[in-house]
């Protein structure tokens, strides 16, 4: 089916001291294993999220504020993109990751146990329906064009311009 030529992503982490054969699995301290320095946007989904205060905020040559008043909008501007991004990501990242999952998980299911099999059924049976069809047109169709042309061909029209 083409599942063994795919590799998988999936890593694992556990210490040796950490897998007791008596105990179970002893969950390892979640901050060890983190990757703080890495790239969590790898693919570039969300490029166009970077926004810097200049993106948003410009003044023009010919109008400036104070220096103190610019240099407090910029500071203002960054701490609350960062304070409130952090906490709607607290309250929200978990909830919708979950809902995201569920969402994918049905979507999947969907697509492998009820469209794929509907679909693979409907062409194993188009076959059939294309000769029963086919029958039907040489029987039916065929026919009936044949007489109505036949009716219509002893017309004749013509155009005189007076």
């Amino acid at each position: 089916m083409g599942l063994e030529t795919e590799k998988a992503d999936v890593q694992l982490f556990m210490d040796d001291d950490a897998y007791s054969r008596h105990s179970g699995l002893d969950y390892a301290d979640p901050e060890k294993f983190a990757d703080p320095g890495g790239d969590r946007d790898p693919n570039r989904l969300n490029s166009h999220l970077k926004v810097s205060f200049e993106d948003v905020i410009a003044e023009p040559e010919s109008t400036h504020s104070s220096d103190k008043v610019w240099v407090c909008s910029h500071a203002l501007f960054e701490v609350s993109k960062y304070v409130i991004y952090k906490f709607l990501t607290v309250f929200l990242a978990l909830p919708l990751a979950f809902a995201a999952g569920i969402l994918f998980a049905t979507l999947s299911c969907l697509h492998i146990w009820i469209i794929m099999p509907f679909v693979k059924t409907c062409l194993m049976v188009l076959p059939s329906v294309q000769t029963i069809w086919k029958s039907v047109t040489d029987v039916v169709v065929a026919p009936l064009c044949t007489s109505v042309g036949r009716c219509f061909s002893s017309v004749s029209l013509r155009l005189s311009h007076d």
